[in-house]
């Protein structure tokens, strides 16, 4: 079993408070049949770590909590950001981080798509496609940009990627 570290857990912490902090900051864009959720660019961090799936999962689930859908978002909104984070981590090897980017589009296009179908008795493709479209705006196109233009700092790589040898952290990145 792995110990998690004094700075294995900062980390965590950290990604998990930003999160929250910047899906709050945007709440109005956050919740509802069309969201922006500017946090999900943080689903990429999972291409480069398994401990983000913990940090992004509890984020999730915090600023959840705050949703107008009630414990509907906190537990199926949730499912979705931990079934897209847990595909990047194990398909990371497979795929390069723009393909990676499309699972959190999918998984909240389906399973926030079938929650807001049943909250809102509204049409279940017309939701799946405005929660893809904003899961792809978010994590697709801004997300990719962003992670690989900070990827190309050492320092925010060395954090992102904290126990990675760096010849893995080459291999996993070469393609994305």
């Amino acid at each position: 079993m792995e110990i998690f570290s004094a700075r294995r857990l900062t980390n965590m912490g950290l990604i998990a408070a930003i999160y929250v902090v910047a899906t709050m900051l945007c709440s109005s864009l956050a919740y509802g049949q069309v969201q922006f959720r500017i946090s999900e660019v943080l689903m990429l961090l999972c291409y480069f770590n398994k401990d983000y799936i913990i940090s992004l999962s509890i984020g999730c689930l915090i600023v959840n909590l705050f949703s107008t859908l009630g414990m509907v978002d906190v537990v199926f909104g949730t499912l979705a950001t931990v079934v897209a984070a847990v595909l990047i981590y194990l398909l990371r090897n497979k795929v390069n981080l723009v393909v990676a980017s499309l699972f959190p589009v999918i998984s909240n296009a389906v399973i926030v798509g079938f929650e807001l179908t049943y909250v809102f008795k509204t049409p279940l493709l017309v939701n799946m496609g405005w929660v893809a479209l904003g899961e792809f705006v978010c994590v697709t196109i801004v997300g990719v940009i962003l992670i690989k233009a900070l990827m190309k700092n050492k320092y925010f790589s060395k954090l992102v990627t904290f126990g990675m040898s760096d010849q893995a952290l080459s291999e996993q990145f070469k393609n994305g």
